[in-house]
């Protein structure tokens, strides 16, 4: 558990792909352990599967925790495949996703602590909303 001296964040992750694969964008909304918002990321990433782009949010929210000293990271997704992959209930077999599994394992391991939790998509609505906004810029 984490004590007062050390930051501990919560960061809701969401990637979207219009054409599976097609064009791809993620969205972060990272909270600090008060619940407050401390940043907003929405970023176009080009030519994506849904998947590959969740997991592009996951990395680009665990690169920006580590870049900001994070401590402890809880991080909420409404991918359930993701989550399972980095609970280890699920293996992952595709191999375009493998890289960005070790991608994400390796930052997480940076850690003191994670959790991932798999929440509904109304429960993960702001980054859902930003993953479409950095869509929109490029699809228009």
């Amino acid at each position: 558990m984490a004590d007062s001296s050390e930051k501990a964040l919560v960061i809701y992750v969401d990637g979207a792909s219009k054409g599976n694969p097609g064009p791809a964008g993620v969205g972060v909304v990272v909270n600090d352990a008060e619940g407050k918002v401390i940043a907003r990321i929405s970023s176009y990433i080009g030519t994506a599967t849904n998947n590959q782009a969740e997991y592009k949010a996951l990395i680009t929210a665990l690169e920006y925790a580590a870049d900001s000293k994070a401590v402890h990271v809880t991080i909420k997704t409404d991918s359930q495949l993701v989550a399972e992959h980095i609970k280890g209930n699920y293996r992952v077999r595709n191999g375009r996703l493998i890289p960005l599994y070790q991608r994400a394992m390796q930052l997480l391991s940076s850690f003191k602590s994670y959790s991932i939790h798999y929440v509904p998509r109304f429960l993960n609505a702001e980054a859902d909303a930003l993953a479409n906004a950095a869509l929109k810029t490029r699809i228009s």
